[in-house]
């Protein structure tokens, strides 16, 4: 489902277009956020939409919020249609909160560019790609509002006023907790979170969780089966995420610059992007998926329903 602005709910303040998210602003403090089936690489939304994408992602990000919400506050309070959910409205840190247990995407191309530090941690020499970092390393970007994110390090980000030097404590603190979290998940589904990235805000003076996490938008899952033997032949490893995606693209001559065309997108090819979405729905969760798709008019039924028990509207 691609939602093109067709939605507009009682209260509504505002309204903003992600690149795979419609977020409607209801007052002053309540979002209804909606995950449609559009996809993007290399910040690029791509010019074709992805069946049941959407749905994947925010059932996959409720189920997650939900198991993580002891570790930290988050946004969301309700989830009334697939591919729809409702939260309270932070003020949002400029900052994405990228965790990676492996070198792997950015890192490693970081990494084989001889370059052995990354938004202020270092990386260790002798690794190959897709070995395991002796520790988690939090290597954070700056949000764009358009265009590409960028590299920054925690001292820069305070000296920019990002955030102050408590509140960056505390976002990392959190991005490690749910990160080792999210890797015990992972590992009960025979999978390994290989990195991530979290989004936190604002309510007040508490920090709180943001948006979605542990999808296949925003972190790369390898299948742990096998894993070893793969990294000790030298031998490409399983893995679930759009990354698929990204390579696909690579190898047709397409990263997202200026004068790059993106490559046509056959029905068999969004075909498979959709079946590994689902795929991967059901070894994150251990869950069979079920697609559900609603017409405008029952969503809308079903949002106003929760907003009204929700108090966000009278």
């Amino acid at each position: 489902m691609d939602t093109m602005n067709e939605y507009v709910f009682p209260g509504q303040t505002g309204f903003y277009r992600g690149k795979v998210r419609d977020v409607h602003h209801i007052g002053t403090d309540w979002l209804v956020m909606i995950a449609s089936d559009r996809i993007s690489a290399f910040d690029v939304i791509l010019p074709r939409t992805i069946p049941s994408k959407g749905q994947v992602l925010n059932q996959i990000a409720a189920n997650m919020l939900y198991n993580t919400q002891e570790i930290c506050p988050n946004w969301l309070m309700d989830v009334p249609a697939p591919n729809v959910s409702i939260g309270r409205k932070c003020i949002p840190f400029r900052i994405e909160m990228v965790v990676r247990g492996n070198l792997v995407g950015h890192a490693w191309r970081t990494y084989q560019s001889g370059r052995r530090d990354l938004c202020g941690a270092i990386l260790p020499e002798g690794m190959r790609e897709n070995d395991f970092f002796p520790s988690p390393i939090i290597t954070p970007s700056t949000k764009a509002a358009a265009g590409h994110d960028e590299d920054i390090t925690p001292d820069e980000i305070i000296s920019q006023g990002l955030a102050t030097r408590d509140q960056w404590d505390a976002l990392a603190g959190y991005a490690l907790k749910l990160f080792e979290k999210g890797r015990s998940i992972a590992a009960a589904q025979q999978l390994i979170l290989a990195d991530t990235k979290y989004e936190f805000g604002t309510i007040g003076t508490e920090i709180y969780l943001m948006d979605e996490i542990h999808t296949p938008d925003s972190s790369r899952y390898f299948l742990s089966e096998g894993f070893e033997e793969r990294q000790s032949r030298g031998e490409r490893q399983l893995q679930l995420s759009k990354e698929f995606v990204r390579e696909w693209l690579i190898a047709n001559n397409f990263m997202g610059k200026e004068g790059q065309t993106v490559p046509e997108m056959s029905d068999a090819w969004i075909d498979t992007i959709s079946k590994r979405y689902i795929e991967l729905y059901e070894k994150v969760t251990g869950l069979p998926f079920v697609p559900e798709t609603l017409s405008q008019e029952e969503t809308t039924s079903r949002v106003i329903a929760s907003l009204e028990r929700l108090g966000a509207i009278q």
